[in-house]
């Protein structure tokens, strides 16, 4: 004899709430859910956090009320600590740089090995693919739910000194990192003095001379005016990329209806494709180099390096990239070259 289990029990087992649990989400849903990005608005890193923000508020009816809380300040201005207090439920959601929580999550160090990308070709061909849905399940590991890949933008080199075409131009300069112990690995290779710094306290050291350089994307360097704190120097080189996660705590997902987890997905999507295209405008995909342009017109000298200069970075850093390929994972990483190959061939 077969026996059957209760049709409530079927429901569940199948991740589909029943009708009363329905209704009593809906009633007890949380006055506010607070969303933690790092920056502020005008970069596209934090746009997409106000949009994803303001499209599930908007189309939920309110029911879903997200405010953004920007410049990481839930976790003091500190954003490699967002990954930690969103597994404490201090943080609902967020949009992660995939730099700031690597030092958690070894397998988004992919991002930082230095001159794999090489341009966005390579970046959609890692996000849209295997390695992409690898990456969201190691991520799905640490109590959270990854929902959509958006993007900051490659990191460019900026600098108070001299313009950098070779290795041996950032011999001696101090210059700002994130996080990572790989980017520390990177910038000690290349002969340069590199400092770890939140980006609240970037600016600051940038306008006193406390170091002498930088790197982060074209729109963020625009956006916050880099060229008003001595950085006259800006090398497009392309040797890391910034990958963004919209990420869901695991316990707000869990107590939302179905149908609110499917539009909190869609709104993320949504957000993370206008993102993408604003975080890329500018930078010569498609012919459009407006944003490098205005660098040039604010007085900035911009060294957009050849591939053949290019590879003299990669030779220098290939010791970094060995070593971070295995804390990485080896089969992760050929796995990501294949479809990186493939994409610019």
């Amino acid at each position: 004899m077969t026996i059957h289990p209760p049709r409530r029990a079927l429901l569940l087992g199948a991740g589909v709430l029943a009708l009363p649990t329905v209704a009593r989400g809906q009633t007890q849903y949380r006055a506010e859910y607070k969303l933690s990005v790092v920056g502020n608005r005008p970069i596209p890193l934090s746009e997409g956090a106000f949009q994803w923000a303001d499209l599930v508020t908007q189309r939920s009816g309110g029911r879903i009320n997200v405010k953004v809380y920007p410049g990481s300040q839930l976790v003091g201005g500190d954003q490699t600590r967002e990954l930690v207090a969103m597994r404490q439920g201090v943080i609902d959601m967020a949009v992660f740089s995939t730099i700031n929580i690597s030092p958690q999550v070894r397998e988004m160090n992919i991002f930082s090995l230095p001159f794999l990308l090489r341009d966005h070709r390579g970046f959609d061909a890692i996000i849209n693919g295997e390695v992409g849905q690898d990456l969201f399940r190691v991520l799905a590991t640490r109590e959270v739910v990854p929902v959509a890949w958006g993007e900051n933008g490659f990191r460019e080199l900026s600098n108070s000194k001299r313009e950098v075409r070779r290795p041996e131009d950032l011999r001696g300069m101090k210059i700002r990192f994130a996080a990572g112990a790989i980017f520390s690995e990177i910038f000690t290779a290349m002969g340069a003095n590199p400092l770890q710094m939140s980006f609240a306290d970037l600016q600051p050291a940038l306008s006193t001379g406390a170091v002498d350089g930088q790197e982060n994307p074209v729109n963020l360097f625009l956006a916050f005016r880099m060229d008003t704190l001595a950085q006259k120097y800006l090398t497009i080189w392309n040797y890391v990329a910034d990958a963004g996660i919209f990420v869901v705590g695991k316990q707000m997902m869990d107590s939302l209806a179905p149908a609110d987890r499917e539009l909190v997905v869609a709104c993320a999507r949504e957000a993370a494709a206008k993102q993408i295209e604003a975080s890329r405008k500018g930078t010569g995909i498609g012919g459009d180099r407006s944003a490098l342009e205005e660098c040039a017109r604010r007085g900035v000298a911009v060294a957009e390096l050849t591939a053949a200069e290019k590879e003299a970075f990669a030779r220098v850093t290939r010791p970094v990239y060995d070593k971070w390929a295995q804390t990485v994972g080896t089969a992760l990483v050929e796995k990501a070259q294949a479809a990186i190959n493939r994409a610019i061939s």
